[in-house]
């Protein structure tokens, strides 16, 4: 069962800009493993974050830190989740995250879809 489904956008200019006049951003932002990549790379990590929490419902229970990006040798991402944001996930009833990323020009985005059972649905009593 579809959870939920999350998409956002990120002008690259206009992010590459804040992380220019605040560079302490990527550091709040992004996991020690995220931090070197370009800042088009940045930006769909971070268009892939904010993804995540409108498809799981909200912001309560995200910490940036929690939600890594990898890629495997294909280039295919996937969320890393730990700490409060993997409980706050799970807490939903979300098993599975399916994430596309893209950049082109000026604009990244992605698109999440979280698969589960849903909070409270599928519980045996």
């Amino acid at each position: 069962m579809i959870v939920g489904v999350g998409v956002d956008i990120v002008d690259v200019p206009r992010f590459k800009r804040q992380v220019e006049r605040t560079p302490a951003l990527v550091e709040r932002l992004f996991a020690v493993s995220e931090r070197g990549l370009a800042v088009r790379s940045l930006a769909a990590r971070f268009a892939a974050k904010e993804a995540l929490v409108k498809a799981v419902g909200g912001p309560n229970g995200f910490r940036w830190h929690d939600i890594e990006i990898v890629t495997n040798e294909a280039g295919r991402p996937r969320y890393v989740l730990s700490g409060l944001t993997a409980e706050t996930v799970k807490q939903h009833g979300v098993s599975t995250l399916h994430l596309s990323m893209s950049h082109d020009g000026d604009s990244a985005c992605a698109f999440v879809v979280a698969e589960g059972a849903g909070a409270g649905e599928g519980d045996e009593q």
